[in-house]
């Protein structure tokens, strides 16, 4: 008598297993034998396959489009003063944390620097609250997405509350980056997605956001601050709003795949 097992399981996710079989004998009884070898593996990330199941979740949500003319980044005054002091006054892109899925594939691997592009409603301009600091870096839409820039997907999660998040990524044509996203994430088409677009209309790049989830745009090449502004903002820190290492909510329907059943 055979009994076949099967156990789904975590993507990125370190596994112990060993076996002990028990045979049936004529009389009845059973015969356990010694416990097996321990193997250890550990499983991969999510592929573009999954990834695209999440990208198909969180267009359902997305939401219509609202205009946008910056990205932007709020920091401390004390990031700003040493990016100036040690780096030649450009922003250098980071390693991702494991905030979001946790079987994302840019999670503790992708270099990059991250950028919000999300405006108020009623006034067509970034918020004047930040959980990340005070200062805040503006840059024009096109000197980070453009043409010569590719677009990709690279997770749609929550953190046990109404909002939503999606992290987009942009890498220059033929960067680093962008070697590193097509290998590993479903590419958008920049011009039509339900995201992030940048069209042209008369001559100039127009671009829009969506309005229900709250955008995470990494770009994947250093930033001067000369390309932009950085300034005070006059509104509130709201720590409570960070997504720094925060983790999914894995009960939440909208936003959750089942991987391998």
């Amino acid at each position: 008598m055979t009994v076949r097992g099967h156990w789904f399981l975590s993507p990125r996710t370190e596994y112990t297993v060993a076996v002990q079989t028990a045979s049936k004998q004529v009389d009845g009884d059973y015969v356990v034998s010694e416990w097996s070898e321990i193997i250890e593996f550990c499983t991969a990330d999510y592929s573009k396959v999954h990834l695209t199941q999440l990208l198909e979740k969180a267009e359902v949500i997305a939401g219509r489009m609202l205009k946008f003319s910056v990205f932007y980044r709020n920091q401390h005054k004390e990031y700003f003063d040493y990016i100036r002091e040690h780096h030649g006054n450009a922003m250098q892109p980071s390693v991702k944390d494991n905030s979001g899925s946790h079987g994302s594939p840019i999670s503790g691997k992708l270099e990059g620097i991250f950028f919000s592009c999300s405006t108020e409603f009623n006034t067509g301009k970034p918020p004047q609250d930040s959980p990340y600091g005070r200062y805040r870096f503006e840059i024009a839409a096109e000197k980070l997405f453009n043409p010569n820039t590719n677009l990709y997907f690279g997770d749609f999660y929550c953190m046990y509350t109404a909002y939503h998040y999606v992290i987009l990524v942009i890498a220059p044509v033929g960067s680093p980056g962008d070697e590193f996203c097509k290998q590993r994430l479903p590419q958008l088409n920049s011009k039509d997605n339900k995201f992030l677009t940048c069209t042209e209309e008369d001559g100039v790049l127009v671009y829009y956001h969506a309005q229900d989830v709250i955008l995470e745009v990494i770009y994947t090449d250093p930033v001067d601050l000369s390309l932009g502004t950085v300034a005070e903002i006059t509104g509130h820190q709201l720590m409570s709003l960070s997504t720094a290492n925060a983790k999914k909510d894995p009960s939440c329907k909208t936003c959750n795949i089942s991987v391998g059943r």
